[in-house]
């Protein structure tokens, strides 16, 4: 995964598919939802849990056969292109990549492990054999409140990595598009 810079200063490159649009604003509604909105334990905030998991799942799949920038194969964070990467932000150097740059992968993974932990606790806690468990209902909120603080980094980076590259990585999450400003 080599940064490759968009060839003109205002040229469009197509990103984001579709898919990768609804999953991401629909995984942020869900968040919102269970983290501002509906109550913890009502059947609601349990469904809305359940459909955050089914979004993280069809992502997963969707990482292995779904358009190029999409791809695992495209952006995985291994070690080398992570030190690659902060190497050149040490130095300065804002390298941009048409899909998510190493840093921006490993928050997205994260992201979703947690949300899928989330998931899992959250069913475990219905079942006879762990309802009402302390340590469970303390693990679930520590998850949630985990998942705020990385998805609020995730957001002030991509604002921030978004102004040092110089691209509207916000919009491209509406637009599907990466743009030069």
């Amino acid at each position: 995964m080599k940064p490759v810079p968009l060839h003109h200063p205002n040229a469009a490159t197509k990103v984001w598919d579709p898919f990768i649009r609804i999953f991401h604003w629909s995984l942020v509604s869900c968040v919102v939802l269970n983290q501002f909105v509906l109550e913890p334990g009502e059947t609601a905030h349990e469904w809305v849990g359940y459909t955050a998991s089914a979004l993280v799942l069809a992502r997963l799949v969707w990482g292995f056969v779904g358009s190029r920038y999409a791809r695992f194969s495209d952006f995985f964070p291994t070690p080398r292109k992570l030190a690659r990467h902060l190497g050149a932000l040490r130095h300065g150097e804002h390298p941009v990549y048409l899909g998510h740059n190493p840093l921006g992968a490993l928050m997205m993974l994260a992201l979703m492990a947690i949300v899928l932990a989330l998931g899992v606790t959250g069913w475990m806690q219905t079942t006879d054999a762990f309802f009402g468990e302390e340590w469970l209902i303390e693990l679930h909120e520590v998850l949630a409140n985990g998942l705020l603080l990385a998805a609020g980094l995730h957001a002030a980076a991509a604002i921030v990595m978004g102004r040092l590259e110089r691209v509207r990585l916000v919009r491209a999450m509406v637009t599907g598009t990466k743009q030069h400003f």
